[in-house]
């Protein structure tokens, strides 16, 4: 199919491109072509639940409106067309930027169609929306194909891995610890979820520490978690796998957590807790971890709620082959939908602090922007991080285009707004 593919849309544009040069005497070997597969890159943009599948060559075109996401980083004139099938002559619409053109689509299966040329004055992320307005089914689509004078390493879209791609770029805090200070048993943070970017589908992991992950979770419509977990020293995606002895153990939880194992990320030991927290209300997070007998390590995790006005303990794990003390501090916003992968939501990660064994608190007010891998290979570039307003910020997906650059180091103002917490009264 992929072979078909280029040969058709090379066809195609060598047709176009001789036409184009005969009237402006451009050289076709000075111009770019890519072809964009949306089932990496395409949404239905009138429902959040449905989806273009990542595991089929072709999305079908009906009545709601497809839509394809490619970054260009230059101005520059493209011209663009679509490979489609379809078991019926149709007509459709095709909107990019302000200009809508009607397309015919003949019965074919398997076809390359000239949209027009336009002119990108929008440099960074654009898109192409078809809609068949008849409502039929029998028309698919496979890629968008885009050619003009632009250098191909200022195009950005998907090209493999769509799963990952379509979830969108995962974006981290580093917290860099300025002072020599060591057996740290403390970490507290506190996480704001802006109103109006609470989307389905969204982890604001507020503390992360070299074993584990504890944060806030928008599951759906009517559930939202506080979820903490800790990965097992048993390097493997099915929990069913782990070696008795490499196991998370369960030491305790909190009243209506539910606790168990977690995969395909890794596997370890995980726990929850249904919690209708809100958007716009700061939440806090601390987190225990000390070596504990054998050659193990105990965490333990409470979720502070301004509506209960109370620490509540999650869980406390005890992990095996491992003692420390709590290191690797990070904080991370990551969309686990990739129905929702079209949504741009953001954090806010204020007033970090840790406190080692002897009861020595310390601020930390300086942190480093990472990636996954999707942002990395620019398969998205829709992420960004900072400081705004004296806190940290974390911002991803949307297809935005104020993008920051990953290895770029933040430093918010001192609080001095020391935790006050009373160990022993934790429950």
């Amino acid at each position: 199919m992929r072979e078909v593919l280029l040969i058709l849309s090379t066809v195609f544009f060598l047709t176009l491109s001789h036409q184009k040069m005969m009237a402006s005497k451009r050289n076709l070997y000075n111009e770019s072509c890519v072809s964009i597969p949306v089932n990496g890159n395409s949404w239905y943009i009138s429902h959040s639940y449905k989806d273009v599948s990542t595991s089929e060559s072709y999305a079908k075109l009906d009545k709601d409106t497809l839509r394809t996401y490619f970054s260009i980083r230059q101005n520059c004139k493209v011209s663009i067309a679509i490979v489609v099938k379809s078991d019926r002559d149709e007509t459709i619409d095709a909107i990019f930027g302000n200009i809508k053109r009607s397309v015919n689509i003949k019965h074919s299966s398997l076809d390359t169609i000239v949209i027009y040329t336009f002119t990108i004055s929008n440099v960074g992320y654009n898109h192409l929306d078809l809609i068949n307005s008849s409502n039929t089914e029998g028309i698919q689509v496979s890629n968008i194909i885009v050619k003009g004078d632009f250098e191909k390493s200022k195009i950005n879209f998907v090209r493999d891995e769509f799963y990952w791609g379509k979830r969108g770029p995962s974006v981290h805090l580093l917290y860099s610890i300025e002072e020599n200070i060591d057996s740290i048993k403390w970490f507290y943070n506190e996480v704001t979820v802006p109103n109006g970017n609470d989307v389905e589908g969204s982890f604001f992991m507020s503390i992360g520490f070299g074993e584990g992950y504890f944060g806030i979770q928008v599951n759906s419509k009517h559930e939202r978690r506080i979820l903490f977990s800790v990965w097992s020293p048993y390097k493997t995606n099915n929990p069913k796998d782990i070696p008795q002895n490499q196991r998370i153990k369960l030491l305790k939880k909190g009243k209506a957590v539910n606790a168990g194992e977690f995969g395909a990320e890794g596997s370890g030991g995980q726990s929850y807790m249904k919690y209708m927290w809100k958007a716009g209300v700061t939440y806090k997070f601390l987190l225990k971890g000390e070596p504990a007998i054998n050659n193990q390590t105990d965490y333990t995790a409470y979720f502070y709620s301004p509506e209960e006005n109370n620490w509540m303990l999650i869980a406390s794990f005890r992990r095996p082959q491992t003692s420390t003390y709590l290191k690797h501090f990070h904080s991370f916003l990551e969309n686990f939908k990739p129905e929702q992968g079209k949504y741009s939501r953001k954090g806010i990660f204020s007033n970090q602090w840790i406190c080692n064994k002897d009861g020595l608190w310390v601020e930390i007010n300086k942190a480093r922007l990472s990636a996954d891998n999707t942002a990395r290979k620019g398969s998205r570039l829709d992420f960004a991080g900072g400081v705004i307003n004296g806190q940290f910020f974390l911002k991803h997906c949307g297809f935005f285009d104020e993008s920051v650059d990953i290895g770029s180091e933040f430093t918010r103002p001192f609080t001095n707004k020391r935790p006050d917490i009373e160990f022993q009264s934790l429950p």
